[in-house]
């Protein structure tokens, strides 16, 4: 049943009708936003989700906050959803945002600070989004600005009152603060600092058991260890590709159709003239006589131009409509009444008067049609495979649409099914390392949302193919039965086995280190295989200049421990585990002009600002008192990301 529904809704009929319903409920929504009186999932629209100093913050205001974070987030991820947008941190990111914007305009009030409906004016005025061409203010664009984003001129001047309130408060934080000298030699001696030690890897394998388990012990293992041994959900997409080239080829526009063709584009084929004009722009008309009478003296259009002090643009040939859509009217007139070579008298400009030169003429005699029949006839063939291919595409999503198969489809339009079994959701072939066919690429995401038999066409990025696609078979990600995987499980329960056994061992070598021996000495003594010990003499700066970002997990515990001290640290997946002992850490006098000193003076001074920025707003918090509704903000929440 849901997926007649789903085939009745993306049909010719079915589709108008599914977005006239959006619509409705759309303009069901806007009027209840309008009446102040909306619910959204369940929270009325007043509903309050934060107090600050005694005002409530609504939540349809916490909902537009959050949409439009989305909506500047999907300027770097354009296909980002809005559940992706709240698991990722999204929500909780813009209602402190929120949170802080308000609780410093209500501080700012407090203390009297304002922005008056002058500042605010002032500020719309400076807003490009609200100026005409000519760069002034224009109250058409503005409202017509307000409208395509949905909002009113008294909820822009609220935001924009608030944002003057916050500069006044938080601009100070960011004036420029410097970091004291005493505090940056300390992160400067974290930099330089020399640490000696030594690093010991107690490999599990060294303990791993060489027997095999019982069947009792690899099944308790497996039970508590499957997830490590899941597989990926792998599907089978079978897919009809079409294009251009399933068009027959006995396509021929007939004469009458070519000289129909000829016929309307008369002006193409016709006599054309382009010229190529060389300009620049100068404030006042006398400016503009004065260099070209000095440029019929002798002087070159670019030296005299360039000694002006202006920038000069070197036109192609154009025809007259094109340098009137760029110049202006008067520019083209006066192009096209011109001699090859000629300097064109002053006319105005947008921005002030054109100095020009006319550089060439070309022309084109008027062409026949027996001359142009050939090219003609090519640019129809084209044009009727594209109609033709279109009917086609039209025809076989009217047969999905109708619930034919795509084997159906295929045998009816003599088409090859092509199946790629083992899927997966990042486009990979399970089992190997080939992966899909990069113009499949794109319906991947599609392919995992779908019902078996249940075809789909889509158009293919290069625009001139088609392919309909649908699953054959879907395989659920899960842990396979123990028997198909037993030697990758025995494997892993030895790697486990030993790292306990290696934990212990590991254990007694720090206990060692720690009655006096040696690291070196107390592996040995443990066993005779722990005999490779690594030295470690390193400065912090030599370390982060050749790990390149990647530090082994060991140093890093190496540069957080106390002098004298020993640490254990396990090292991913079963492999062992780490004895790390640090003998010494050497840390350099830093003088006053150091580099390294005013280095890191200056990178810490950049973040300044916003620890300075986030300081005062946790004070501001605390001031003015904010008070969390958990409950409505948990309910919008749950209704932007649809589940309601």
């Amino acid at each position: 049943m849901i997926s007649k529904f789903r085939n009745f809704f993306q049909s010719k009929i079915g589709l108008p009708i599914f977005i006239g319903f959006l619509v409705v409920v759309a303009l069901a929504f806007a009027a209840s936003d309008l009446s102040g009186s909306a619910t959204f999932g369940g929270l009325g629209g007043d509903d309050k989700v934060v107090v600050i100093d005694g005002e409530g913050v609504s939540s349809n205001d916490l909902r537009s906050t959050v949409i439009t974070g989305l909506d500047r987030a999907r300027g770097q991820n354009p296909t980002l959803t809005m559940p992706d947008f709240i698991e990722a941190g999204g929500f909780e990111t813009e209602l402190d945002l929120m949170i802080d914007r308000k609780a410093t305009a209500a501080f700012a009030r407090h203390y009297g600070l304002r922005a008056g409906s002058n500042l605010i004016n002032s500020e719309i005025r400076q807003i490009p989004a609200f100026q005409s061409l000519t760069g002034d203010f224009d109250q058409a664009t503005y409202q017509n600005a307000l409208r395509r984003e949905g909002i009113t001129d008294r909820i822009l001047r609220e935001d924009i009152g608030e944002g003057l309130l916050n500069q006044q408060v938080l601009r100070p934080a960011f004036a420029a603060p410097q970091l004291p000298l005493g505090a940056a030699r300390q992160y400067a001696a974290l930099v330089l600092e020399r640490r000696k030690g030594s690093i010991a890897l107690i490999p599990s394998r060294v303990f791993a058991p060489s027997e095999d388990p019982t069947d009792e012990q690899l099944a308790a293992f497996y039970a508590e260890q499957n997830e490590q041994f899941v597989l990926p959900e792998r599907r089978t997409i079978r897919v009809v590709s079409f294009g251009a080239e399933n068009i027959g080829s006995d396509i021929e526009p007939s004469a009458e159709q070519i000289a129909e063709r000829f016929e309307r584009d008369a002006e193409i084929y016709g006599e054309q003239e382009r010229r190529a004009v060389t300009t620049f722009v100068v404030p006042t008309q006398d400016a503009a006589q004065a260099l070209i009478e000095r440029i019929r003296g002798g002087v070159a259009l670019q030296t005299a131009a360039r000694d002006a002090g202006f920038n000069v643009q070197i036109g192609e040939p154009r025809d007259r409509a094109t340098i009137a859509t760029a110049g202006g009217e008067a520019l083209a007139e006066a192009t096209f009444a011109a001699e090859e070579g000629e300097l064109l008298t002053p006319v105005r400009s947008q921005l002030g008067w054109y100095v020009a030169q006319l550089d060439t003429i070309e022309r084109t005699p008027a062409r026949t049609l027996d001359q142009v029949s050939d090219q003609i006839a090519d640019q129809l063939r084209v044009e009727l495979r594209g109609q033709l291919l279109m009917e086609l595409s039209e025809n076989i999503e009217r047969e999905v649409d109708g619930g034919t198969s795509l084997v159906d489809v295929a045998n009816a339009n003599g088409f090859e099914v092509l199946s790629i079994p083992g899927v997966t959701e990042d486009g990979m072939i399970f089992g190997g390392l080939q992966s899909i066919a990069p113009e499949l690429r794109p319906i991947i995401a599609t392919a995992f949302q779908m019902d078996e038999s249940e075809p789909q066409l889509a158009v293919l990025p290069s625009g001139n193919e088609f392919v309909v696609f649908d699953v054959s078979d879907i395989v659920d990600s899960a842990a396979p039965p123990i028997d198909e995987v037993r030697p990758q499980v025995v494997a892993a329960w030895r790697r486990s086995e030993g790292a306990k056994l290696a934990k212990d061992a590991a254990d007694r070598i720090q206990a060692a280190v720690e009655q006096g021996s040696t690291l070196r000495d107390a592996a040995i003594a443990e066993n005779p295989q722990l005999a490779q010990v690594e030295t470690i003499d390193i400065s912090r700066e030599e370390l982060l200049s050749t790990a390149q970002g990647r530090v082994p997990s060991a140093l890093v515990l190496l540069f957080s421990m106390a002098q004298g001290s020993t640490k254990v640290l396990e090292e991913q997946g079963d492999l062992g585990w780490f004895v790390v002992n640090l003998d010494t850490i050497d840390v350099p006098e830093i003088g006053d002009g150091n580099p390294a000193l005013l280095n890191t003076q200056a990178q810490l001074s950049a973040a300044l600002p916003g620890e300075y920025n986030a300081q005062l707003a946790t004070a501001i918090r605390n001031e003015m008192g904010v008070e969390r509704n958990e409950d409505a903000i948990t309910a919008v929440r749950q209704a932007l990301a649809g589940n309601n």
